[in-house]
This record gives C-alpha cells, structure tokens and sequence, in this order.
C-alpha cells in the first residue's frame, strides 16, 4: 500500500444517542483553501439523501491544538485556509437509519457505509488513506466483532483496529457491521466467503451455506475464473419485515425478514427463503455488473450531484434477469419453479398501466426523482427499469438465440463487456450498450430498442416464449394479494381497482389507485380508509376480498354503497364494480424449451 495521506478514525461513541465519534487528519494540505465534503448519494442508489444532515458540530485545529476555522460552502461542502501544516476535523454522526443505505447505531449492533460517517477531501479523492476502528466502553463490554471486505493493517482477534483503503472511492465502498452477529464460512471456487447474520431468528445454517456456494460458483463461473476478489461479505441484518440490498466491491450490505430464512426441518424451498436467495444471487452478480462493468457518468462522479443515464435497465435490469435464473443453473429450482419466479416478475410490469407512458430509458434517466421517490400515482405514472429491464433482458436473449440457432446468447454480451470493460476499467458511454449487442449477436437490433427500451410498447412474448414451448397467458386476479403464476383457484369476476392494506384500528386503507377502474371512477384516492360496505363494516383486506366474491358469485351488488375516511372526514360514495383487469402472468410448460434446458446444471 501507498502511503497514507488521509487517517480516518472511528469510535462507536454513544449508543443511546447513536452517535458515532469520528476524526480526519489531513497530512499534507493540497491547497491554500482546502475543501472537504460529505457525499449526497451511495453507489448503487440514485437519490440524494444528504448524507451531511446527519453530521454534528464540525471543527478543525492543526496537531498542535490551534483551532482552524471552518466555512460552510453549502449543504454538505466545508472550506478551511491552509498553510500546509497538518490538520484535524473532528465530528459526531448521528446514525439512526436502519437501511443498507446509511448508518445505523444502538446497543444491540453498529452500521455505517463510509458515505455516511467519512468527509471526502476534494484535492486527494486518489489519496491512501488508514482507518482506524476504535473500541468504546459499549463495545469491549459487549464483546462486539467486526464484519467488513477492507484490507485488514493491524487488528485484533475481533476486528478492531486498523484497516487501508488505496482510495477514497476505495474507502466508501468497505461497509462495516459490528456486533454479536452469527457467522456461517465457506468456499466457493477456492475464495474465502462468509455470510453473517444480525438480529434474533431461527436459520438452518448448513442449508443456507451450501446454498450459497451454488449461487457463487455459479455466478463465478459464468464470468470465469479466477475469480474478481480475494474473499466476499455477506453482511445481513435480519428483522421483521425488511427487505434489499445494496452491492459493493467485495461484499454486500442485505437486510431481510426473519421469515426469509431457511428454517431447521424446512423440506421444500418457501417463496420467501427463494426471494432471499434472489437477493443474495442478485447482490453478488452486481460484482461483475455494477461494481466493474459500469457506465462512464458514474465512474467520473463525485458523489455531489446526480449522474443522469440510460443505461440502468442493463445494470440493473439484467441483473434481474439473471438473479432466478443462476437459482435454476444451479441446481436450486427446477424449470417449473423458475417460470412461476418469471410469471411474479412479469406481473409487476403488467399491472403497471405507467408502462405505456414512461419508456425504461426514461425511468432510468429519471430514477432520481421518479423511481426512487415513487408517490401513490407510480403505478398509473412510471415503470420500473429493474423489472421491465428483465423483461427486455429476457426478450433480449430469447432473440439472439432463436436467431443464431443457439450459437449466441445475452452470456456473450456479459462477456464481452466484463473483459473489454469490467477488467479494464473502461466506462460504457450512453448508447454503447445496444450497439455491442447488435455486433456481439450479429443482429440488427435498432427497431428492438427503439420500440421496447426507448418506446413504450409490450413485448411480444406470446409468439417469442410459443418458440420455446412455453404458454404465455394473461388471467384475472384469483385474489387482492395475487402475484401472478399459474393458478387454479376461480377468478375475482368483480375487482376496484386498487392496492389495499389492513390498518391498526380494523379498517382498509388504500394505497394505489388504478386509473380508469371502479374505485378512481368513483372517486376515491390513495389514503382513503373504507369503513363499511352497504351498511356493514369492511374490518380487513380478508373481508373485503370475501365480499368481492360473493358480490360475483350471486352476480348482486353490481354497486356498492362506500363508507370511507378521508383524513378524519367520514363521506359516502357509489362504486359501480367492474370486471377485473387479466394483468396476472402465467406461463407453462408445453413441451421441451431448448432456452430452458440450455439453463439446466451440467
């Protein structure tokens, strides 16, 4: 390693007022105005969150205890004079947020992503830089161990210590977790890997482990080895009802219900341990594809300001695509259960009416403001570029390889981006994308991104899956919460039109509403709480889906007289109930499809 020209140093201070002691000292001061900063944004998540707002009492002082004055230049950027001589900055983070996000701090474990808690100097962003981890009273009595992917200097038998990054872009993406957690080890090609798990639950630990080394050696072989890291980081936080994850250069940040996990005696793999194995899946692939095939805007970025481009239904979208699909390469889920997985992610693009108004490119340009500050209107407004970014990745694929007989594949795109890019380090630039799959592949692929990632048509999947011997069909919903997949229960013949939840105090509140369908035309809106259904209490989601169907069993009440709050106001609508919109996926199998058995473990 350089030398260090920048020391970080970090107590775990307080947890009851969850704050964090941090310092900074400057060697060697570039300039005659020196200028520090804290980053507006992560990697990975595209939204300015203004890390700064949790940063307290900022002060500086040479070694020799003279204070220097610091100047607020904005929001998240300070200035001091300098006269070349070594200075200080020290400050408190308040770290009470309990994402993969930001910073979390309390008694029972300790989070930080290094955006959250360590200022950027703006002249040595290629500066080396130490870190120094530090125990507090809190941690020595707890006995707390320290989880992170930064290159260990010197620590101790639990982590504490001091670690070094090459950068401070390198600094940033080393996220730390301290505690008690529980630690499952293993290998997957020869790398040293390991998952550690924070919270109170109950986990099958084997099956979880070797669940992991397919999804990893999968993924590892696919890009070929050796592999991009010397050792790898799951870090889980494990609650109630959480879920996502955020990826970084070795390791990944992922939170999770504890009803994700495999439990001890579980036989078949639930809906809810497949969707964390995804996560996992997903969050590892992004080492590939993200954290080194990356777009040129966000390499060149200081983190201050957004970095606008097109291109996030690849990397994100893709992504997506191949995250169920490596559960099936390897091993984890057969044919069958991967087209249910695939039906559930292409429902959640055809129940958004905003598909025919905002393209993928758009919402990828737009993920700043759009897609990661969605309002109740989402769905009738905007797409997701993660799930119809699947979508164009799985027509994307089953195009290349009906057209080229097999010889290609989306693999040979990755491919080719991972070593003329990912290994070189060379950012793609807007557009670059589609042109290197039309060469890769040998198609002509212009009216292929310009009506489905630049337009806003659906994809004919239809036609394009029959071709495989897969059934696409679109059906009505069988309930409120159904997510698409082959189903054999009776249709909803009656449906609103909206997104419900149960509240505390027994009424349903609704939080979307479906433009041009019962509950819009009769004039109820997001927030809305209904009470009371021709004169009786509607009390839970469970009791208004029953009522659904009786009303279409005995083909009654084609309108309904609704009680419902707004705010603390009680009014009366009528809702004149409508058949169900068929946006629910289902696909089968009618015959051998040569695209999923291409899939299938060796």
């Amino acid at each position: 390693m350089k030398r260090a020209e920048l020391h970080y140093t970090l107590v775990p201070q307080d947890p009851a007022g969850h704050l964090y002691e941090v310092s900074l000292r400057i060697e060697k001061p570039q300039t005659p105005c020196e200028v520090v900063y804290l980053p507006n944004w992560i990697p990975g998540s595209y939204l300015i969150r203004d890390f700064s707002k949790h940063l307290i009492a900022p002060r500086a002082a040479t070694l020799k205890g003279e204070p220097v004055e610091l100047q607020a230049l904005d929001k998240s950027r300070w200035q001091f004079a300098s006269s070349g001589e070594a200075v200080e900055i020290r400050y408190q983070v308040y770290a009470w947020d309990l994402s993969v996000r930001g910073a979390h701090f309390d008694a029972s474990h300790a989070f930080f992503n290094g955006t959250s808690v360590f200022l950027a100097v703006q002249s040595q962003r290629d500066a080396a830089c130490t870190f120094d981890l530090q125990h507090s009273a809190h941690s020595l009595k707890q006995q707390w161990r320290v989880a992170t992917g930064m290159p260990a200097l010197a620590v101790d038998k639990d982590g504490f210590g001091r670690y070094g990054a090459q950068s401070y872009d390198e600094l940033i993406d080393y996220p730390f977790e301290l505690g008690n957690f529980h630690e499952i080890r293993f290998e997957a090609c020869g790398i040293p890997h390991k998952m550690v798990l924070t919270g109170l639950f109950e986990c099958d630990f084997e099956r979880l482990k070797q669940d992991l080394i397919k999804i990893c050696e999968t993924e590892i072989r696919l890009f070929g080895e050796p592999a991009v890291i010397e050792q790898y980081v799951f870090q889980v936080m494990v609650t109630g009802n959480d879920y996502g994850g955020l990826e970084h250069r070795n390791s990944t940040a992922l939170m999770c219900s504890r009803d994700d996990l495999p439990y001890p005696g579980m036989q078949e793999a639930t809906d809810a341990y497949l969707q964390f194995l995804e996560l996992c899946s997903h969050e590892y692939f992004h080492l590939w594809n993200v954290k080194r095939i990356q777009p040129a805007v966000i390499q060149q970025s200081d983190l201050l300001e957004p970095a606008f481009t097109n291109q996030l239904w690849w990397f994100e979208g893709v992504t997506s695509y191949y995250d169920a699909l490596i559960l099936l390469r390897a091993g984890l889920i057969d044919q069958n259960r991967y087209l249910k997985l695939l039906a559930e992610q292409m429902t959640r693009v055809y129940r958004m009416p905003g598909r025919f108004k905002q393209s993928v490119a758009q919402s990828s340009w737009h993920s700043w403001t759009k897609f990661y500050q969605q309002d109740e209107n989402a769905p009738n407004a905007i797409i997701s570029y993660y799930t119809k970014g699947s979508l164009i990745a799985v027509a994307l694929d089953l195009k290349i390889r009906q057209q080229t007989l097999g010889a290609k594949s989306l693999d040979d795109v990755l491919l080719h981006l991972w070593q003329h890019y990912g290994q070189t380090g060379r950012g793609l630039q807007e557009f670059e994308i589609e042109k290197l799959c039309a060469r890769i592949s040998g198609l002509n692929l212009d009216d292929f991104f310009n009506r489905y990632l630049y337009g806003t048509e659906d994809l004919p999947f239809e036609s394009w899956f029959a071709e495989e011997n897969i059934d696409f069909n679109l059906r009505a919903p069988v309930s409120l919460g159904d997510k698409g997949g082959c189903s054999e229960a009776a249709a909803l013949s009656r449906h609103l039109g909206v997104n419900v939840v149960d509240t505390e105090h027994q009424t349903v509140k609704i939080t979307h509403v479906w433009h041009d369908q019962a509950a819009y035309l009769a004039g109820l809106s997001a927030g809305d709480e209904i009470v009371a259904i021709n004169g009786l209490k509607i009390a839970s989601v469970a009791s208004l889906e029953n009522r659904l169907k009786r009303s279409g069993l005995l083909q009654q009440e084609a309108v309904w007289r609704c009680h419902y709050f707004r705010r603390d106001e009680l009014r009366e609508t009528c809702i004149t109930l409508l058949p169900p919109v068929a946006d629910r996926v289902q696909l089968s199998l009618a015959g051998e499809s040569a695209w999923l058995q291409a899939q299938m473990p060796l």
